[in-house]
């Protein structure tokens, strides 16, 4: 395969495209000047950045940002240079890979919000990868190995091999650094790479090949299989499944809902969650349940619905109430915000008018005088401006047609509001008094009567 063959190939991968912005992560290694040299023939030397760390852990490692420094300046693309501090002991691959990770999303932030952050990886990375996953944590995840875009993330070289990025650059004349710790066998991964590897491909001369060959078999599989756990849940892209829906799937399908589940409310994966369906599909239908499903996350089951969350941890590592759930300390009783509406600081909402608050647009117009969710009386509001804030332990209104003032905590549970959602509920206050709470009650007192002569309508409406 000739270096031209190789840019059209990639370039049909659609992961790198004339005039977009790219950020290249580049250690100096073959692999990675090959995917520098093959973006700047793409995108163009304008549109693509080099990102390029010194974790000065080597002797060698100045010498190395000098000859990327070379190379960008011979290539026409901007480098940046970040020299990380010593560190010792510890999982000094984990540490290096956050690092340079890091520092290649301030570069990609710099350059605009649709940069792409470009890493060499290659088949026998692949290879190596799918080995080292079945060893350590084995699962259907394992054998998909890495995804070719992972979000602003995309390895463009994952169709070619090792040998084809050497032979690339040999033919374009690109000088490479070799590390030399790469040789040898402190890491698992050169274990897996000089022993795993070359014991497989004594076994069959098609092993990395056939290894490759299933991995993106069960990738097309993956995207049925995520199409029917999207079929299952509430809605396209939603995060919660009725219990019984659940307890009535296949076994093999309630692992994957579950799962799923746990990977969105952490945003990213989270090892075993689906080992704990059984437990999950157990939960009560009534009151609200937990299942712990690993990685600092749990299932709640409430008003028989599931959901999963992350459990936020106090100084000593106690799980802390979730949003909404009752506080279990004497503050609550002061009324201090709900836990998890802390951060929400209340908003003055003009007559007419509208406000953000949270995840949330809270409107005020005119509207006809008629009986409503939301549709107050104008002239009880008085002069305004309203006040929008999170709810408070203690909170009480009287809702139009009970005859009685009641807790928002009991109305919360007579209208089967999620404790997940309530501490972001926005609660509209009016000359001190709580006045309407959306989905939950508009107070007896801001109501509609046959004296109004003016209205006005409130609403709440997810933010854009």
């Amino acid at each position: 395969m000739n270096p031209d063959d190789v840019v059209e190939q990639v370039r049909a991968g659609g992961l790198l495209r004339t005039g977009e912005a790219v950020v290249v992560l580049l250690s100096g290694g073959r692999d990675s000047v090959c995917l520098l040299d093959v973006a700047a023939r793409i995108a163009g030397p304008a549109h693509v950045g080099a990102v390029h760390v010194n974790y000065g852990l080597r002797a060698e490692a100045g010498a190395d940002a000098d000859h990327c420094r070379a190379l960008c300046a011979e290539l026409g693309v901007a480098l940046t240079v970040e020299q990380a501090m010593p560190r010792a002991g510890g999982n000094m691959q984990a540490w290096a890979r956050e690092l340079r990770y890091a520092a290649a999303a301030r570069a990609a932030a710099r350059r605009g919000p649709a940069t792409a952050i470009a890493v060499g990886h290659t088949a026998d990375d692949q290879v190596e990868t799918i080995l080292y996953r079945l060893a350590s944590s084995p699962s259907r995840r394992a054998l998909l190995g890495m995804r070719a875009r992972d979000g602003a993330l995309v390895r463009p070289l994952l169709q070619l091999t090792r040998a084809q990025t050497t032979a690339y650059c040999e033919a374009r004349g690109l000088a490479w650094r070799d590390d030399a710790s790469n040789d040898g066998r402190a890491y698992a991964r050169n274990r897996i790479r000089h022993d795993l590897v070359a014991a497989l491909r004594e076994a069959h001369p098609a092993a990395e090949a056939n290894v490759l060959r299933i991995a993106a078999v069960l990738g097309e599989e993956a995207e049925l299989l995520d199409a029917l756990v999207d079929e299952q849940l509430d809605a396209p892209g939603g995060r919660t499944i009725p219990l019984q829906r659940l307890r009535g799937l296949a076994p093999a399908l309630r692992r994957l809902v579950v799962q799923r589940l746990a990977d969105d409310a952490a945003g990213r994966p989270v090892a075993g969650a689906a080992g704990h369906a059984g437990a999950v599909a157990a939960l009560r239908e009534r009151g609200t349940a937990y299942a712990d499903l690993g990685g600092g996350v749990r299932a709640v089951a409430e008003y028989g619905v599931v959901r999963a969350e992350l459990v936020a941890r106090g100084p000593r590592g106690e799980a802390l109430p979730a949003a909404g759930e009752p506080a279990r300390s004497g503050a609550a009783a002061l009324g201090a915000a709900a836990p998890g509406a802390a951060a929400l600081a209340p908003v003055e909402l003009p007559i007419p008018g509208a406000v953000a608050f949270g995840g949330w647009r809270v409107a005020c117009e005119a509207s006809a005088p008629e009986p409503a969710d939301g549709v107050l009386d104008r002239a009880a509001l008085g002069a305004g401006p309203l006040l929008v804030r999170p709810w408070r332990s203690g909170d009480r209104i009287a809702p139009v047609g009970l005859g009685g003032s009641k807790t928002l905590q009991d109305l919360f549970t007579a209208r089967r509001i999620p404790r997940a959602r309530r501490g972001a509920l926005p609660v509209v206050v009016a000359d001190g008094e709580i006045a309407w709470v959306p989905g939950v009650a508009t107070a007896a007192r801001f109501g509609i009567s046959a004296r109004t002569r003016e209205a006005v309508r409130l609403s709440a409406t997810p933010a854009p």
